[in-house]
């Protein structure tokens, strides 16, 4: 079977479904591809239950919108429709507590209210095809089942540029001992909440601190951070883990070890508990993620490059078409994040050339793998910076698909203050 569109988007986490929906409203025929059963990517498939840079940095107290568009509709309906509760503050950050189940199911309904936008879930690229600068078509896979695509524009938000590689566009990754550490979180239900405390989380850290200590769980449970989510009895743990010396977050088997050793860690600490902590007397684990969660794997390099530097200045860039309101939250080692914020919480300019690969004319990219170095990827990795750079990238790719070879960074612009349609606030 082989389908044309104007668009085709890999990947349907919180940038590609920005992306596809941006592109389909703005008269782009787009396609909608995700290997999972659901979107929400990190959201959802890695049960991240906060939503971070959707807020302005700020010492005030208050969150403060930070993008136009999809990503402020996105917020306000996931509150609306009770998948989120309102922000929390943490330091002088805002983060929206979500409910990843109910996430997946507002995403189905965003996406399915879409004219123009056909999705298809349970979906993998296979192969991708050049005509010169230009992709002209890809290969998907669905349980064994080929389909052949073709398209005018291609937007890459698989989080692993994993088009932008089968395109051949360069990219780059960090060396094993600088990668963000990957997460693996889980959720456990039953959990005598109110009996935590209002020290309980960190008294729950010093308590496993000795464990660890004394032998009686292993040294990969360490760290691990327990939070409430606010429904019910149910909390989310989080533990970073340790990729090994050698460890390529692209490589299948070094994958296979990580996601057993995340499942194994997460039923030690669910028995540690239930014999250490009257707390989880009852509790038990209620849901594993579909995958673990890279926080790091690939950057494609770009016509621009967003640089640590540019993060902590904010500067100015001239084409800027998203922004990045987060600090850089560096999880390289098990202690814990360092944290480097900007000078005067500005925000992070992000330029269209970062969402140009080198090497083709109508690939952009969107979420983790836009152009940046490795400490700059640290702030700009999180969902809503993502959903950013997604609806600039499907704003681009729609317009390039409509015959503007070289998309305008102040016509996205232009597009975001006024484009009342995709939600701008």
């Amino acid at each position: 079977m082989d389908l044309d569109f104007d668009v085709v988007v890999i990947g349907g986490g919180s940038a590609g479904v920005s992306a596809a929906v941006t592109a389909a409203r703005s008269g782009a025929r787009t396609l909608l591809v995700e290997r999972h059963g659901f979107f929400g990517g990190m959201a959802t498939a890695s049960l991240v239950h906060s939503i971070c840079g959707l807020y302005m940095i700020r010492e005030e107290s208050g969150p403060v919108a930070a993008h136009r568009g999809f990503p402020r509709e996105l917020e306000l309906r996931l509150i609306e429709s009770g998948a989120a509760s309102e922000p929390v503050r943490m330091g002088k950050l805002d983060v929206l507590p979500v409910s990843p189940p109910r996430v997946a199911y507002v995403l189905d309904q965003v996406t399915a209210e879409v004219g123009g936008l056909e999705v298809l879930l349970h979906t993998e690229l296979v192969s991708v095809e050049n005509s010169g600068n230009r992709i002209s078509e890809a290969e998907l896979i669905t349980r064994g089942s080929k389909r052949r695509v073709r398209a005018r524009s291609w937007v890459d938000a698989s989080g692993d540029a994993v088009l932008a590689v089968g395109a051949g566009v360069s990219f780059e990754k960090a060396p094993t001992h600088r990668l963000q550490r990957p997460a693996f979180i889980f959720s456990m239900h039953s959990v005598e909440v109110d009996s935590l405390g209002p020290d309980g989380r960190v008294r729950l850290a010093h308590q496993l601190a000795r464990a660890v200590s004394d032998g009686e769980v292993s040294p990969g449970c360490l760290g691990a951070q327990v939070r409430p989510s606010g429904w019910g009895t149910e909390v989310y743990v989080t533990v970073d883990l340790a990729g090994g010396p050698n460890f390529d977050p692209n490589n299948p088997s070094q994958l296979t070890d990580l996601e057993r050793v995340g499942r194994g860690i997460a039923f030690e600490l669910c028995d540690f508990w239930r014999r250490c902590h009257s707390a989880f007397q009852r509790a038990y684990v209620g849901a594993l993620p579909a995958r673990v969660g890279l926080r790091e794997s690939r950057r494609v390099v770009g016509r621009e490059t967003v640089t640590a530097d540019a993060v902590i200045s904010g500067a100015d860039h001239g084409d800027e078409v998203a922004m990045g309101t987060w600090p850089m939250e560096l999880r390289e080692v098990h202690t814990g994040p360092r944290w480097r914020y900007p000078v005067g919480n500005r925000p992070t300019r992000i330029p269209l050339g970062a969402l140009r690969a080198i090497g083709s004319e109508n690939l952009w990219v969107a979420g983790r793998c836009i152009s940046c170095d490795h400490e700059a990827q640290a702030a700009l990795r999180v969902m809503g910076t993502c959903m950013a750079t997604g609806q600039a990238a499907g704003l681009a790719s729609a317009m390039q698909s409509g015959g503007e070879a070289e998309p305008a960074a102040d016509a996205i612009r232009r597009l975001l203050r006024n484009g009342e349609r995709m939600g701008g606030t």
